[in-house]
């Protein structure tokens, strides 16, 4: 290569630093699109409308506006999200269903981890083992061992074929040794009845939406987490009812397309780390059954990488058709 070309190329590399580093400097200087798989209603889309106007609060007051776009899998939003312009006015919400939906599909219109930037996790979702109230399992090992005697005898219910909670249903038979018919309902609220009334002898789901059912028409038998949940300090984990290997957390956080400057990444990645540690909002966050998590880019894109190959081995070894 001629001396000319390589000052060429030097001069190139220079002006575009130079732009990249004009852009984060002026960011933002307009609204924000925040993009979430899922409708409006949600745990998720509470969460993103909690911590929205506070991440506004440190760019200048330029708003985060909410746009949900549901489908399967969130594939519509993440696609969005993938072909926008990585100027930091477009980003996304994403959960563990983005990675339980690289484990699912044969193919996705966008690379789940080329194809954006990692910008910080938001929050973990505990997730929680129910039965009816009135029911005959009092605790975790109860249900296991039922299962055990009876093979193939036990219900267990979940919602949406391919979502973190049918997959966490699949681990669990596998980690506790046990057969065991599989239910899924189009439906929390179609879940929860069915635990309730005894369809199923167990349900697994996110905490937020069975909390209120706890103590009430529903038994919290286990939280499948490393650590008991501080709204729910009497239900046991998972690992003190005999599965220290039975770990199931779903999550969130935020990345924008690949290719976003640096600098507005690790602005966006201050603000959450800011947001996340405010008394009010780990308040709010731990009322919906959530915890506040934060950190670094890196440990948000290792985060996807180790769920994608969990998720990808638990549909392997269940033998569930992939999509």
């Amino acid at each position: 290569m001629s001396m000319i070309s390589r000052r060429t190329l030097a001069a190139v590399g220079a002006g575009a630093l130079t732009l990249q580093n004009a852009a984060a400097q002026s960011y933002p200087s307009r609204p924000i699109r925040w993009i979430l798989g899922f409708g409006a209603g949600g745990v998720g889309d509470l969460i993103a409308r909690l911590v929205a106007p506070r991440i506004s609060e440190g760019l200048g007051g330029q708003p985060l506006v909410i746009e949900n776009r549901p489908s399967a899998g969130g594939i519509v939003a993440a696609e969005a999200v993938a072909r926008a312009e990585p100027d930091g006015y477009t980003l996304l919400l994403v959960t563990t269903t983005t990675a339980t939906a690289a484990a699912m599909y044969r193919a996705l219109p966008f690379d789940t981890i080329r194809d954006f930037t990692f910008v910080g996790q938001l929050a973990v979702f505990e997730h929680v083992i129910a039965t009816a109230a009135d029911g005959p399992y009092k605790n975790l090992r109860g249900l296991i061992a039922a299962a055990r005697e009876r093979p193939g005898r036990i219900n267990l219910g979940s919602i949406g074929v391919g979502s973190a909670q049918h997959l966490s249903v699949e681990l669990f038979k596998s980690v506790a040794g046990i057969e065991a018919t599989v239910v899924n309902y189009r439906s929390t609220p179609e879940l929860i009845n069915a635990i309730a009334t005894g369809e199923v002898q167990a349900g697994f789901e996110t905490l937020a939406p069975v909390m209120p059912q706890l103590g009430g028409r529903l038994r919290g038998l286990a939280i499948p987490a490393p650590v008991r949940f501080s709204g729910l300090p009497q239900v046991p984990t998972t690992a003190e009812e005999g599965l220290p290997d039975y770990v199931i957390r779903s999550w969130n956080g935020i990345c924008a397309p690949a290719g976003l400057p640096p600098g507005i990444a690790e602005r966006l990645n201050r603000e959450l780390i800011r947001v996340a540690a405010m008394p009010d909002v780990q308040n709010r966050l731990r009322e919906l059954g959530v915890e506040p998590m934060s950190g670094p880019p890196d440990a948000l894109r290792d985060l996807m990488k180790a769920e994608i190959a969990r998720y990808d081995g638990i549909v392997a070894k269940a033998g569930i058709e992939r999509l």
